[in-house]
């Protein structure tokens, strides 16, 4: 097994000594900064499918998350060349200031190639459309845990649309209550309760 071969599968196997010390040796041997971090990726997208698959939880999740950023400090922080499929702007709407979801969204999306601009909470539908001018992304994240902010949530898409910034990006919206019937109502591009498949379903936007 190669060492590449072994960071995807400690990192799986969430066995944190042994994926710190394949790093380091993969460091250590010259491998290129770009092969590690592809190896991690194949490792978290992994855990995606396992999460999916109800193999691992929401702990398991976030665990995995901390434990590629200390991979990422081992490697010396991110990199611009790390973010291969371009920004994502994530917040959760106004109204709402559940974060946890969020989070995961923004730390899965962050190991998965994306640069991450994490808006925070009680977002506001000018905040969105500020990050939208400032860093360009093609994807958009609206999280919200409570239908009551499903209003919110529309305004913030029908801001966007008014704009015109819309055009050429991808508008996905989650959270625990989020349903189809949420999309058609806000407008939004799409929804997942999955987070291996809106980062999949992101990719595929962005690299269509």
């Amino acid at each position: 097994m190669s060492i590449n071969e072994k960071i995807v599968k400690s990192l799986t196997d969430l066995d944190e000594a042994v994926l710190y010390d394949e790093v380091k040796a993969a460091i250590a041997a010259g491998s290129e900064r770009m092969d590690i971090i592809a190896s991690l990726q194949q490792g978290m997208a992994n855990i995606g499918t396992m999460f999916s698959n109800r193999e691992y939880f929401i702990s398991e999740l976030m665990l995995a998350a901390e434990i590629f950023v200390e991979c990422q400090n081992l490697l010396g922080g991110e990199a611009e060349s790390d973010a291969r499929y371009g920004t994502f702007v994530i917040g959760t709407v106004y109204g709402d200031v559940h974060d946890i979801g969020k989070n995961i969204v923004a730390s899965i999306f962050s190991s998965s190639g994306f640069k991450v601009i994490d808006l925070g909470v009680d977002v506001q539908p000018q905040a969105f459309l500020d990050a939208i001018i400032k860093y360009d992304p093609k994807v958009i994240g609206l999280s919200c845990l409570l239908t009551t902010a499903f209003p919110g949530m529309k305004d913030v898409v029908d801001q966007i649309k008014a704009a015109g910034l819309d055009q050429g990006r991808q508008i996905l919206i989650g959270g625990g209550p989020v349903e189809q019937s949420t999309v058609e109502y806000v407008g939004a591009d799409g929804y997942s309760f999955s987070v291996q498949e809106a980062v999949e379903m992101a990719i595929a936007f962005v690299t269509a």
